[in-house]
């Protein structure tokens, strides 16, 4: 066996033994139920809480889509989280209550504590959170409903992704990497390891009243920049499970559809505060999935350039074929992946090296915003990350 053919060898071995522990952590990519006759027979009431902040754009969409899931809404209440624009106005134009968050106490995100606000307001059984930007399909609460009825605790579900304009298709790799990073779809994840704190996705949330007081509700999450992963957290403290899926054709979102300069603010936000949240083993084969997505990227590139110009041989580990097959191994799983993520096109992941460098340049961002700065801004505040917030960063 000669020496190249060795090299081959190993490193074929190692991006296999990667793509496979990766694909582990999305073996289980489950969507909602579908509700049995009995389940809609005893449907239980529910109240909608929407946290809204400038969101005048996305709420129509959204407060529609609730008012087509039937009778089990008992109502819908759209928290005005100091909004600058017409969102006050426009959900009230579309039937839904309208309660303004005032100024949070010290301590106190946005969002937490207009989910707090929300949740005081309301009477239903249930209490549904959902972000503005998440549209419900028909027949989405009834699954909702049908999923709480079997797991009880918390029901989470990461909605599919709208993905429609070039500059959106860089969310590619932050999609996959949160379902990734959540070890929330490996195979029965419900039963193996329960010692395992869970993780939950924030644009909708289930849950019963009596749960989310006995998990201690939003104050037990008031200062986390991740709320839907510290009130998993919280859940699991509480003896509560955490049940998760994505959204299919069922529950939709559209997030950063006010250009590019949203997308970056919004991912910087999240990505690398997420990172310190997931588990090590998930954190482990995330790292080493989009390592080997750096390496076999270089690895294409520079064959590629050896082939054209006869330069740079020296550089590359492997042979051209090696590359290529790989480059095509990465692309093709990457698509499997998206499409359940969301609507991407074929062309984000047949040409994979862009949109990763996109995670690269945002999460270095995100990286040197939470660990040296200390804070992050988003929707015109600072919110910091020492755990010390001001009443103004959190107003």
């Amino acid at each position: 066996m000669t020496t190249a053919l060795l090299v081959d060898l190993v490193l074929a071995a190692l991006l296999l033994g990667v793509a496979l522990w990766a694909q582990r952590l999305v073996a289980d990519l489950r969507t909602l139920p579908r509700p049995s006759t009995d389940t809609e027979a005893a449907t239980p009431s529910v109240s909608v809480v929407v946290p809204a902040r400038d969101e005048e754009q996305t709420l129509p969409a959204l407060l529609r889509s609730v008012a087509d899931q039937g009778a089990a809404v008992l109502q819908v209440v759209v928290v005005d989280d100091a909004s600058g624009d017409a969102t006050a106005a426009v959900a009230r134009a579309s039937g839904a209550r309208v309660v303004p968050a005032g100024t949070p106490p010290p301590g106190w995100t946005g969002k937490a504590w207009a989910c707090h606000t929300g949740a005081a307001a309301t009477t239903g059984d249930l209490l549904l959170f959902l972000d503005a930007d998440t549209v419900l399909e028909p027949g989405a609460l009834a699954g909702l409903l049908a999923a709480h009825a079997r797991h009880g605790g918390l029901v989470s579900v990461q909605p599919h992704h709208d993905v429609r304009r070039p500059y959106e298709q860089l969310s590619a790799y932050f999609n996959v990497v949160a379902l990734m990073a959540s070890a929330a779809f490996t195979r029965h994840a419900d039963e193996a390891r329960p010692s395992r704190a869970p993780m939950a996705f924030g644009p909708c949330l289930l849950t019963s009243r009596e749960d989310h007081a006995r998990a201690g509700g939003h104050e037990a999450v008031r200062g986390e920049i991740l709320d839907d992963a510290a009130l998993a957290a919280a859940y699991h403290r509480a003896g509560l499970p955490v049940w998760c899926a994505v959204g299919g054709d069922t529950v939709r979102m559209r997030s950063y559809p006010g250009g590019l300069g949203q997308l970056v603010a919004g991912w910087t936000k999240n990505i690398a505060s997420g990172a310190a949240d997931a588990t090590p083993s998930a954190t482990a084969a995330t790292v080493a999935w989009i390592s080997a997505h750096h390496a076999v990227a270089v690895g294409a590139v520079l064959s590629l350039l050896v082939a054209l110009t006869g330069w740079g041989a020296s550089l590359v580990a492997g042979s051209p074929l090696l590359w290529t097959a790989a480059y095509v191994a990465v692309a093709l799983q990457l698509g499997w992946m998206l499409r359940r993520a969301g609507t991407f096109r074929w062309w984000t992941w047949a040409l994979f090296p862009l949109p990763l460098l996109a995670f690269d340049l945002v999460f270095a961002r995100s990286l040197a915003l939470t660990t040296v700065r200390r804070s992050v801004s988003w929707r015109g505040r600072d919110v910091s990350l020492t755990g010390e917030r001001s009443e103004q960063e959190v107003a």
